[in-house]
């Protein structure tokens, strides 16, 4: 039996995931989680009584983003076996899911089989990637291993970034992310010199141009 987790914003959406896989023989869902922080209450817990298989992880989570859990998780235990599931259709979002440290990304408009077939294959170690993106993400990923590249951001820088142009304080993303607020100025910077922009308008308009808010 492979037991999965599901991390997601909308108790309604849980439910119509965990009865879709639970319809299936082999899989069981043994635990979800609303938000990032509860998430990692939930996964320890987990890990003192049976261990989670599978967490399928919402990306656009309140509070501690989708992809900084993914990180957090993957530096806790680097067996940890991650799937991002996600509205996002555009590639840079993937990249950034699997640069933290996810093995599969599946968007939310695929069949429902899709999901159920990328938590077996992500189980047995085998990455996944959604058949209506899969070709764009690959050339994403060979794009954002160029310092020049639009995306080449950390997925940390990409969950400032996200936060940034959603209008939040450095004061609130640091609570949130955990850092300090002179952490979360000095990745701002980054950002900005990373993508090559000298204003937060023009961050702004980059980030709605290419997708990446939301």
């Amino acid at each position: 039996m492979i037991r999965v987790m599901l991390v997601d914003d909308h108790a309604v959406v849980r439910e119509g995931y965990r009865r879709l896989l639970e319809l299936q023989g082999d899989l069981q869902v043994v635990a979800e989680a609303a938000d990032g922080e509860q998430a990692l209450l939930r996964w320890r817990e987990a890990q003192d009584r049976e261990p989670v298989d599978v967490m399928v992880v919402d990306l656009a989570l309140p509070g501690l983003g989708g992809l900084e859990l993914i990180a957090r998780l993957r530096q806790r235990d680097a067996r940890c076996r991650l799937l991002a599931f996600s509205m996002h259709r555009d590639p840079a979002w993937a990249a950034q899911a699997l640069k933290a440290g996810a093995l599969g990304y599946v968007t939310k408009s695929s069949p429902p089989e899709q999901l159920v077939q990328a938590v077996r294959a992500v189980h047995e170690g085998r990455r996944v990637i959604s058949p209506d993106i899969a070709g764009d993400v690959a050339a994403a990923l060979v794009e954002a291993s160029t310092d020049a590249a639009p995306h080449g951001l950390s997925p940390r820088e990409f969950e400032v970034l996200r936060a940034l142009v959603a209008g939040r304080s450095p004061a609130d993303i640091a609570e949130a992310l955990h850092l300090s607020v002179k952490t979360v100025h000095n990745v701002h910077y980054q950002i900005k010199s990373k993508l090559g922009v000298g204003s937060d308008f023009e961050l702004a308009r980059l980030a709605w141009q290419r997708g990446w808010l939301g």
